[in-house]
């Protein structure tokens, strides 16, 4: 399965070992999920991850990041035109990406991003209740 993971569900996954964003960073270390990127999200992944502010060990982000550059769909989004508008213009490359690539778009903040345009958002606790995650 692929599907687009928004920086904050990463930062959760990275930060404990139970839960659904951990399930979701379990799952793509296992290749069960495979990460679908721009340029922009995994930017946005490599200057999240090693914040000290967030105490994520060095060597989980790192390899995290590496297994997702080596792995992932990469593709090109097109630049934000404000069209749909976000409430975070930030938020576009993933939302770009998810339907560019018609896949799910998995966060935790699925209220960032507005129904009914094509893209499937997800939290990463309806990801694992639909059955998505590893056993």
């Amino acid at each position: 399965m692929r599907a687009v993971v928004d920086t904050n569900v990463l930062v959760s996954g990275l930060m404990g070992t139970t839960g659904p964003p951990w399930q979701v960073v379990r799952a793509m270390l296992a290749g069960q999920l495979r990460p679908v990127v721009c340029a922009d999200i995994v930017a946005e992944y490599r200057d999240v991850l090693p914040r000290p502010r967030l105490r994520i060990r060095a060597e989980y982000s790192a390899e995290l990041l590496t297994l997702i550059e080596q792995v992932a769909d990469w593709l090109t989004v097109p630049a934000y035109a404000g069209v749909p508008p976000l409430p975070d213009p930030d938020d576009w490359p993933f939302f770009a990406a998810a339907r560019v690539a018609a896949c799910p778009l998995i966060t935790g903040n699925a209220r960032h991003f507005p129904a009914g345009l094509g893209v499937e958002v997800m939290t990463a606790r309806e990801w694992v209740s639909a059955g998505r995650s590893l056993s």
